[in-house]
C-alpha cells in the first residue's frame, strides 16, 4: 500500500475506499433511474435521496481525492432528464406553493449542472 502524504485521504487504502463510497452512490443512482419511474416522485425514497447522492458525489469529486470516479457528463444528463420529467409530472400533485417549486427546481437543476461540469473537467 502507497502513502504519498499525512493526509486522510494521502493512500492507496483511502483511494480504494473512497472508490467504493463513490461507486455506492452512482449505484444506487443507477438503480433508481432504471426502475420503476415512480421511485423517482418527489415524495418516494428515491426521489428524495437522489439528489442527495449526487450532491455528495459532488462534494467528494471537488475535494480531489485519488480514488473518486463521476459518470460521464452525458450520463448525468440523461439522469437530469429522467429525474426533472418526473418530478414536472407529480410534483403538482403534492400541492407545492409556486415559490417552492420554482426554487426547488432550480435546485434540482443545478446539483445535475454542477456534477455533469465537475465530471467533463476530470475528462
Amino acid at each position: 500500500m502507497g502513502t504519498w502524504g499525512a493526509g486522510n485521504f494521502d493512500s492507496d487504502a483511502a483511494a480504494d475506499h473512497l472508490a467504493g463510497l463513490a461507486d455506492r452512490l452512482v449505484t444506487e443512482v443507477t438503480d433508481v433511474m432504471n426502475g420503476d419511474p415512480v421511485e423517482l416522485e418527489p415524495d418516494e425514497y428515491g426521489g428524495m435521496t437522489v439528489p442527495c447522492n449526487l450532491e455528495l458525489l459532488l462534494v467528494l469529486a471537488r475535494q480531489g481525492w485519488v480514488g473518486v470516479a463521476l459518470p460521464s457528463p452525458e450520463v448525468i444528463r440523461a439522469w437530469q432528464e429522467t429525474f426533472l420529467a418526473v418530478w414536472e409530472r407529480t410534483i403538482d400533485g403534492l400541492e407545492p406553493s409556486p415559490a417552492y417549486k420554482d426554487e426547488r427546481r432550480a435546485v434540482l437543476n443545478g446539483t445535475f449542472e454542477q456534477l455533469a461540469a465537475a465530471s467533463a473537467a476530470v475528462k
